[in-house]
């Protein structure tokens, strides 16, 4: 697919009050500073769209993000596992991401987004885990390729891909600053919603 406009539609606090707006949706998750506002804005050609902070734990809200004129719409959810919060704000943030995962009517899939450079975290597993609870699909995206050497990428591609149960080619390496990666992840949004046509 094309992206070719993208706008900040809502926040929201409570699953209980999620919106329909009526097009499929593709939600990012992650943990805390794993750059999934870094990444929302490279796919989108957008730098300003979504909020990106060095501080962790800085999105403390679902956000909704109008694609192509609203046609797709991307859902940004708290970061989880590292933010500097208390016990009950984290509890808040879990039951705010599990809300919208089990309530949205129009979710397609998830793209869960991990470092590259680290182990996928108990936090990041246990996600994986509900996600193939709720049979609920997903997309596994490497951030922070430009970290690495090819040939480190290589081997953490396949490192990431045993750890979770996945194939190595289900794991989507990508760079929000060299710009690398965005081409294959359109390429899996359209195999995801295929009815969505770029006007």
């Amino acid at each position: 697919m094309v992206i070719k406009n993208a706008e900040f539609i809502v926040s929201v606090a409570d699953p209980a009050k999620l919106p329909d707006l009526g097009a499929p949706e593709i939600a990012f998750a992650g943990k805390s500073n794993v750059g999934k506002s870094s990444f929302i804005n490279f796919l989108t050609g957008n730098g300003k769209l979504a909020r990106t902070s060095g501080d962790p734990g800085r999105t403390r809200l679902v956000n909704f993000f109008g694609v192509n004129n609203g046609k797709l719409v991307f859902v940004d959810l708290p970061g989880y596992g590292f933010a500097k919060v208390s016990k009950s704000e984290k509890a808040k943030w879990g039951s705010m991401i599990e809300g919208y995962l089990t309530g949205s009517k129009n979710l397609k899939n998830v793209f869960v987004l991990l470092d590259v450079r680290h182990e996928p975290t108990s936090d990041d597993k246990m996600l994986l885990n509900f996600l193939y609870h709720y049979n609920i699909p997903f997309t596994v995206i490497a951030t922070k390729c430009d970290k690495l050497s090819r040939a480190q990428l290589m081997k953490r591609r396949r490192e990431i891909a045993n750890a979770i149960g996945v194939g190595a080619d289900n794991v989507y390496m990508v760079s929000a600053l060299k710009k690398t990666g965005k081409e294959e992840v359109l390429e899996r949004i359209d195999s995801v919603i295929p009815d969505v046509i770029p006007e």
